[in-house]
């Protein structure tokens, strides 16, 4: 009997131009937004698995964009649960049976893989899987954005297994005292250039690059927020700019 395997995905328009401008192949892995994203705190949003509707953290300043693909998409929301499941499956048994359902997933070709276009490390034995992956593909690129930073500051993480630490989260003082590579939300160009940071277009930054950096705000926004009026600014001079051209 054929085994059941993990659901890989295909770069999002933001990624295809990585793709296109560094020649690569790129391959994306997701768990369910919010569920499994334990040190989430600004983003934090979960769209339930069976309606898809989107509710937000206490403290959540900005919307997680894959909470709100999720809520568009019940074959998104199908594939990141089946995603999960396998997993916490996999993981009762032991880190090896994890990374072995992971290894024997992967895709046949990519040579960069993001791992979580939704979600994250949630727990320190599903790190340890994917630390493990990592080690037994030297050749490929496995990169990813974490709030989980309580399970990856007790690591050494394989060079190929590049994590930027996500600002917003509970754990934001690991960023200062151990001086990773950091990614901030920013509602304007204008605010990234203030703080001298670069904008990640492309999640180069993120896959190559070794200084902090800055992403725009994106994705749908809870009505009336500060998230949301930033959002419609960009749309507007994103447009204007158009217009121009």
């Amino acid at each position: 009997m054929k085994p059941t395997l993990l659901k890989f995905g295909t770069p999002n328009a933001k990624l295809k131009e990585m793709v296109k401008r560094l020649g690569v192949r790129l391959a994306t892995f997701t768990l369910p937004a919010g569920y499994t994203c334990p040190g989430a705190k600004d983003c934090l949003a979960f769209a339930d698995r069976k309606t898809g509707k989107v509710t937000d953290g206490e403290d959540t300043e900005f919307r997680c964009f894959m909470a709100s693909a999720e809520a568009r998409s019940p074959s998104l929301r199908n594939a990141v649960w089946h995603n999960l499941e396998l997993i916490r499956k996999a993981l009762k048994d032991s880190v090896k049976a994890c990374a072995d359902l992971i290894q024997n997933s992967l895709p046949e070709k990519f040579d960069v893989l993001r791992v979580h276009v939704g979600g994250d490390y949630f727990s320190e034995k599903y790190l340890q899987a994917w630390i493990e992956v990592a080690k037994q593909n030297p050749e490929k690129i496995f990169y990813s954005y974490s709030k989980s930073l309580g399970f990856i500051s007790k690591y050494a993480l394989p060079e190929n297994l590049v994590v930027t630490a996500s600002r917003g989260g509970k754990y934001d003082d690991l960023i200062d005292l151990h001086g990773w590579k950091e990614a901030l939300v920013v509602y304007s160009e204008a605010e990234a250039a203030e703080l001298g940071l670069e904008i990640d277009h492309d999640d180069s930054h993120a896959a190559f690059g070794s200084e902090n950096f800055a992403l725009l705000i994106h994705g749908t926004q809870p009505k009336g927020s500060r998230a949301s009026q930033a959002l419609q600014d960009i749309k507007r001079q994103q447009k204007q700019l158009a217009l121009a051209a």
